[in-house]
């Protein structure tokens, strides 16, 4: 009951920010980029909010428990990711569009905005389903079992989408400040009491030695396959995250967005490496629990996902274990919030104001985007009886992200060369190559079978690397048999100042 009530707490606060900044949303710029005036610090804290979400808490925590420190090739990939994101920030918020999007628009053409929208709007729906089915696990956990993952998902996404109405990206970053503190503190607490929860650092090791010693190789008896494919989501979807472009263009200059990816690089190496170690000493904990692991002896994936908070339920004093678990309501909620406001935002700018609302007043705009929340909130719960894991359903939507979108935008940025022609059939290459795996994989769940040299089902875990290998030779390719662009199509993008 203790736990409930903290949470309870926790979430109420957060609840009663937003109501108070739903106040002063004005326009449509106020809802979709905050103003444009958020502070560097309000955006450190968002972008990592942003990041570490159910996909954090969740799918690294069960990778680890099935790989150990080899998952930290997965997070890698992200950690990379930014520190290109940082070369290319300052740009962003020069051109100063709402959406990665518009971005697309400006450098290829209202094709590529398109394609790009309708990949946005599929892969964050899954994103936000997750954030669901997180949150129900969750609640399920939290109530002892009374509520089912079933139930908890529907007061999940209620949730999550209520907040999001509010107030836009105003309530986003205004409690994202609380969120990032929160989970920063929980995660640094929480790993000595979970050590000591075993008997200390030599009792850990030991038991990881006697069960599974390659869990403390960085390799985990993987190969250099794996570790590219395990990897390259997280960094594409850096490279391609909307989210991130939309709240770039809500920083109050062009510096301040650059300084705010320095602290997204630190705070997300530091959460990211402190979960990844809770759940290692997780697998020591319970390496003898029937619960994580199936008749075969093979670890039971779903299971292994609530490593993290399984251990703040059961294995630590129950103050540090409430501050655990108000940090994965933390989780839950920011990131939920963040995916369906952008993917909400690219449906209303990019669908509806440009071709059914053509004349609308920034208030109209504004309740345009609210009843696209909530039906795009729906759609996103209706979508989960489609995955098994939380991983699975996050390297699908990252793939789908980053191989579509981060070749094209890389090149605006990168590459002179780069065709408008070549941008959009690299965008469609790339969203139909990982459409048309996850459909067979679905189709071919149960009976294994061959296609082009592929293993259908294919493992998630090397979902990526047909999708990037598809997506980037159709931009050299297509770009390097078609004239060449005007100055004018790249120059706002290669220039610094």
């Amino acid at each position: 009951m203790f736990y409930i009530i903290v949470v309870s707490a926790y979430v109420l606060m957060l609840l009663g920010i937003s109501v108070y900044k739903s106040r002063s949303v004005k326009s449509e710029e106020d809802f979709m980029v905050a103003g444009r005036s958020v502070p560097v610090y309000m955006l450190v804290a968002t972008l990592v909010c942003t990041w570490i979400g159910s996909g954090s808490l969740f799918g690294t925590a069960g990778l680890t428990f099935r790989t150990g420190i080899s998952e930290l090739w997965f997070s890698a990939g992200a950690w990379i990711g930014i520190l290109v994101v940082y070369m290319i920030a300052a740009r962003v918020r020069r051109i100063a569009q709402y959406t990665l999007t518009d971005l697309l628009e400006t450098r290829y053409n209202q094709v590529a905005k398109v394609l790009g929208t309708v990949t946005i709007i599929i892969a964050y729906m899954v994103i936000a389903g997750y954030q669901f089915k997180g949150g129900g696990r969750f609640i399920s956990i939290l109530s002892e079992g009374s509520i089912s993952p079933e139930t908890g998902m529907i007061i999940a996404a209620a949730m999550i989408v209520g907040f999001t109405v509010l107030a836009g990206m105003v309530s986003i970053v205004s409690i994202d400040i609380f969120n990032g503190s929160i989970m920063l503190l929980a995660m640094v607490v929480t790993l000595p009491f979970a050590v000591a929860a075993h008997g200390g650092v030599d009792a850990v090791i030991s038991t990881i030695q006697q069960t599974q010693p390659t869990y403390l190789s960085i390799m985990g008896g993987h190969d250099f396959f794996w570790v590219v494919g395990i990897a390259l989501p997280t960094f594409l979807l850096l490279m391609s995250e909307s989210s991130m472009y939309q709240k770039f263009s809500s920083a109050d200059n062009a510096r301040n967005a650059r300084r705010a990816v320095m602290g997204m690089f630190v705070g997300v190496v530091v959460v990211e490496t402190l979960m990844m170690l809770i759940a290692l000493v997780g697998f020591a904990i319970y390496s003898d629990d029937a619960r994580f692991f199936l008749a075969d002896g093979s670890v039971n994936r779903a299971m292994a996902e609530e490593i993290i908070l399984r251990i703040g339920f059961e294995q630590l004093p129950t103050m540090i274990g409430a501050l655990l678990l108000a940090a994965g309501a933390a989780i839950v909620i920011s990131t939920g919030n963040t995916f369906l406001m952008v993917t909400s935002t690219n449906v209303t700018r990019d669908i509806f104001q440009a071709f059914f609302f053509k004349k609308t007043t920034a208030q109209q705009v504004v309740w345009i985007q609210r009843a696209c929340i909530v039906g795009i909130g729906l759609l996103a719960y209706l979508m989960m009886s489609q995955f098994e894991t939380i991983l699975e359903m996050a390297l699908i939507s990252y793939t789908m992200i980053g191989a579509s979108l981060a070749p094209a935008l890389l090149a605006a940025f990168f590459w002179k060369r780069v065709t408008r022609i070549a941008g959009v059939c690299s965008i469609a290459s790339g969203m139909l190559t990982v459409i048309t795996i996850t459909v067979l994989n679905s189709v071919f769940r149960d009976s294994e079978t061959t296609i082009l040299g592929f293993s259908i089902p294919m493992n998630t875990d090397y979902i990526a690397i047909p999708a990037v290998v598809v997506s980037v030779s159709t931009l050299v390719i297509v770009s390097l048999v078609t004239p060449r662009p005007e100055e004018s199509d790249w120059k706002p993008f290669m220039n610094e100042s």
